[in-house]
């Protein structure tokens, strides 16, 4: 799955720590998240998109082998 959280943080000027703190997880889920690692659960990804004041698809697109 890809995201655009890199870009929303730099938009925002905001730090992976910052954002993480925000929303309750380590930096290190955001971290992962980034990479394309970890996909988040369905809570975490609106919590996201809520932060971003965009929608879930706005940041998350499903890759073909999703």
């Amino acid at each position: 799955m890809k995201n655009t959280i890199k870009i929303e943080r730099a938009l925002k000027n905001i730090t992976q720590e910052d954002l993480a703190k925000k929303i309750g997880v380590s930096r290190q889920t955001i971290n992962a998240m980034e990479a394309g690692k970890y996909v988040p659960s369905t809570v975490l990804a609106l919590k996201i998109a809520k932060y971003f004041s965009k929608k879930v698809e706005d940041i998350f697109e499903l890759e073909p082998e999703d």
